[in-house]
């Protein structure tokens, strides 16, 4: 199902700029029995993407309530919301654009997750890196080809999930989830100045981790460093947490801090 500026159709004109430049940003969310988690923290992710693009959206109730209203006839499943900055002329100027163009579609939530979280997964180090722009990182906007890149080279593989660095090589993210790692008391987890999307689900962790007698460091650190490590984990809104038993040659075995935080996701 596709709601387009509150229309039911699945036509998005051609000359609207997600179309012609990927002029926009976006934010996936779990709906379970009824309505969507941790709303109020997707929709503060997309105001504040659309404040970095200066896309002048204001509808933000209009938007919320649609979200609900998607959500309340599903059990489990996933919403996407997609915010553009709409029709305009030829170019990349954005001048004649007034009209921002909201999205939003329902899909079935992925049947693997579950047996993830109780297995666990491996991840697999991609070829392909991350671009740094300090201007765009950490927003989740329309522009996804690294991440389409990441994923096919994935899938020449036996893993589950990538392990993303930046084009410096450090660590920076998975494909589509956020990586910690402990050792010890001690949580990491990247920065995402230079870039990666500091997803919803990555900043609840480290705000219930703050609250917590674990202690998390946002850190720049070389893939090596996972050797020293007893645990890690990757989360998204939609996982919403699943630790992970091998990453390249290192294994962990450890699920402590994944116990910890598999509760306080749901």
């Amino acid at each position: 199902m596709y709601l387009i500026n509150g229309e039911l159709t699945a036509n998005l004109p051609a000359n609207d700029r997600a179309v012609q430049f990927g002029d926009g940003c976006f934010t996936t969310a779990r709906v379970k029995d009824g309505s969507v988690r941790f709303l109020a923290q997707h929709l503060d992710r997309l105001q504040q993407a659309c404040e970095k693009l200066l896309i002048p959206f204001v509808e933000w109730s209009l938007l919320e309530s649609e979200m609900q209203q998607l959500a309340s006839s599903e059990q489990h499943a996933v919403l996407k919301v997609m915010i553009t900055r709409g029709s305009g002329g030829r170019g990349y100027s954005a001048a004649n654009c007034l009209h921002p163009t909201r999205l939003l579609c329902v899909s079935t939530y992925p049947s693997f997750y579950p047996q993830w979280r109780e297995q666990g997964i491996s991840l697999a180090l991609s070829p392909v890196r991350l671009g740094i722009n300090p201007h765009l990182a950490g927003i989740k906007h329309l522009n996804r080809l690294e991440q389409v890149l990441i994923r096919t080279h994935l899938e020449q593989t036996q893993a589950q999930e990538a392990l993303v660095l930046d084009s410096d090589g450090w660590l920076t993210e998975c494909c589509a989830a956020n990586l910690f790692w402990r050792k010890g008391s001690q949580v990491f987890t990247p920065y995402m100045d230079k870039s990666g999307v500091n997803g919803t689900m990555r900043q609840h962790i480290i705000a219930c981790l703050a609250d917590s007698s674990w202690q998390v460091t946002q850190v720049r650190e070389r893939p090596e460093s996972l050797a020293q490590a007893d645990e890690l984990l990757i989360c998204n809104a939609l996982m919403p947490v699943v630790p992970v038993n091998q990453a390249e040659l290192w294994r962990f075995e450890s699920r402590e801090l994944y116990q910890f935080l598999a509760p306080l996701c749901e």
